[in-house]
């Protein structure tokens, strides 16, 4: 299975479509009955990310399933949660195929706000890494691989590349649409349709007001910082929770553009849609020339859509589930 097996039909290859229907209530409830029917159980952990850092996951398992196939680890995007529709989907296509699942929320991401003091930002890899390290002991003596979808996408690379340094045995790391250059994908939302802007905007001030209501003494902005448009707000951010000090060298902290993955030492895949309207094609045939690393790209997707039918489902977990076989 390649990206080039993917030919979605004319009404499907407008990338707003894929997009917008991708991340749609309705395709939610339908990932909700594609994993319920499988009959496979649920458990919520709390892993240790380091430092004294909490973060929450799902693990399922088909009962009856002996794990030989492995488990991954599963990322999803920013603002996004463990029940996201496309994070539902490719755990059941996975569990439909031996595999056993562990969902992974970020911090301040799902119902986690209250775990952890600080503010979730894109550099916190170090806690991801250990929480993964956290996850492969707790379930030892099985393969382990791990995938994620735009911004998890791109923390599963970062985490794939500090794997080796943290004897973490990787088997396999696959992205969908990964974030590569943050500075390019800040500037094609600006540029874009507005809907995609409005879409992130919202969603993190509304984060940002939860952890307000629960840190009243430490996150004590007013909602005039809240009503700051994307930019200024991530400045803002960055020059008060960070020490990156510019917008310049935090976006490049976890840029994974260029020769970044050059180190790579797990075999990886990208699956990218060259009519992304929120990550830009652009710099991904650079990294097909790394050695480590299969990059395919679709004429269509949108961003982390690749939508294939009316009924909702999806090529990306499929091909996750391909990649990690």
């Amino acid at each position: 299975m390649t990206a080039a097996d993917y030919q979605p039909p004319r009404w499907l290859r407008n990338p707003h479509v894929q997009s917008v229907v991708g991340s749609s209530p309705l395709r939610r409830r339908y990932g909700e009955r594609r994993l319920a029917a499988l009959g496979a159980t649920h458990t919520a952990h709390l892993v240790d990310g380091g430092g004294g850092v909490r973060l929450q996951g799902v693990h399922s398992v088909v009962p009856g399933t002996t794990g030989e196939r492995g488990l991954v680890l599963l990322l999803h995007g920013w603002e996004g949660s463990v029940d996201s529709s496309y994070m539902r989907l490719t755990a059941a296509e996975l569990l439909r195929d031996g595999f056993e699942v562990f969902r992974l929320n970020f911090r301040d991401h799902g119902d986690t706000h209250h775990l952890n003091e600080g503010l979730f930002h894109s550099n916190r890899i170090d806690e991801v890494v250990h929480a993964a390290c956290d996850v492969a002991a707790r379930f030892p003596r099985r393969p382990l691989s791990v995938a994620g979808y735009s911004l998890g996408g791109n923390f599963a690379m970062r985490l794939a590349l500090r794997a080796p340094e943290v004897g973490l045995q990787l088997a396999h790391v696959a992205a969908v649409c990964p974030v590569l250059d943050p500075a390019r994908t800040m500037d094609a939302m600006e540029h874009g349709l507005p809907l995609y802007l409005w879409y992130f905007e919202r969603k993190w001030r509304s984060s940002l007001a939860r952890k307000r209501e629960l840190f009243p003494n430490e996150h004590a902005f007013d909602d005039h910082t809240l009503g700051l448009s994307m930019r200024p707000l991530t400045q803002w951010m960055v020059e008060r929770h960070t020490d990156f000090g510019t917008l310049d060298r935090y976006f490049d902290g976890y840029s994974i553009a260029g020769d970044r993955l050059a180190a790579l030492q797990v075999p990886g895949s990208v699956l990218m849609a060259a009519d992304d309207p929120v990550i830009p094609v652009a710099g991904f045939d650079a990294l097909a020339t790394l050695p480590s690393l299969r990059v395919e790209i679709s004429p269509w997707g949108g961003h982390c859509g690749f939508l294939e039918n009316a009924s909702m489902s999806g090529f990306a977990e499929r091909w996750i589930a391909h990649r990690l076989g």
